[in-house]
């Protein structure tokens, strides 16, 4: 229960910049283009992140930078596959406004707060959260009728959408096909609060049992996430649900407060 390829993947994560300049009176156009064409790179596995600044000092100069697994993801694993003529619909009034497109490779940055991923301990430490979840599910009496026959791997499908939701690879995308297989998963369940409930609590237990951080910023958006996502899942299950069956996969972050780290 949760909420709602190709292309290569080698090489350092890079960087492409475009810059734009728009003419007077078209800029609310292509920041709607824009934000249109993100929800399909949010979709796209080879794409890392995007974001569209303007100039304050010319209001006419955009910068658009997407991040890529690797210039080889984009060149032929993107523009190769199936998201890019969505991409390309979107943003192709504006190819003659653009003065620089090129890629670029991080040498230094400063560092921001981890992702939830990171913290939690990655793909291992949410497998093993998956994992011993599943094993109390199906000894519990309200929740193993929803899981009966479930296929082995599910716990490891359920332990890469969360890496994705918390800010980690984008492995459910791109082995499981994103927010719509996810949705799909809970149609016609009809599933309870009384269940809801005790999903969040049995994955909490779960968190306890392998060792998750128990700090209290990472339990609250683990929490908050487990809130959200298990009462969209109980929305959806229902008999006259109408879901929305395409959108990007929700990037949970800390919220109103990052990790904590003592002072030395």
């Amino acid at each position: 229960m949760s909420a709602s390829g190709g292309g290569g993947c080698v090489g350092r994560v890079i960087t492409e910049y475009l810059r734009y300049r728009i003419p007077e009176g078209q800029g609310s156009q292509f920041e709607q283009a824009y934000r249109r064409a993100g929800t399909v790179l949010s979709e796209t596995p080879q794409c890392v992140g995007w974001d569209v600044a303007r100039s304050v000092d010319e209001p006419a100069c955009y910068v658009v930078r997407i991040k890529w697994t690797s210039a080889k993801g984009h060149l032929e694993g993107f523009r190769k596959g199936p998201h890019f003529p969505m991409f390309f619909a979107e943003v192709r009034p504006y190819v003659g406004n653009i003065e620089e497109m090129r890629h670029y490779e991080e040498l230094a940055a400063g560092e921001g707060p981890p992702t939830l991923y990171d913290w939690a301990g990655g793909e291992e430490a949410l497998t093993a959260l998956t994992e011993q979840f599943y094993r109390q599910v199906l000894k519990d009496d309200l929740l193993e009728p929803l899981f009966r026959g479930m296929s082995p791997d599910h716990p490891r499908h359920v332990a890469y959408w969360l890496g994705e939701v918390f800010g980690g690879p984008k492995a459910y995308t791109g082995e499981r096909g994103g927010y719509s297989t996810m949705v799909g998963m809970h149609l016609g369940k009809a599933i309870t609060e009384r269940q809801r409930r005790r999903w969040v609590s049995l994955l909490q237990d779960a968190a306890d049992d392998v060792g998750l951080p128990a700090d209290p910023e990472f339990r609250a958006a683990f929490t908050g996430y487990l809130e959200w996502g298990t009462r969209i899942a109980l929305a959806n299950s229902q008999p006259d649900a109408r879901p929305v069956k395409q959108a990007p996969v929700p990037r949970w972050g800390w919220g109103v407060a990052p990790p904590f780290t003592p002072a030395q």
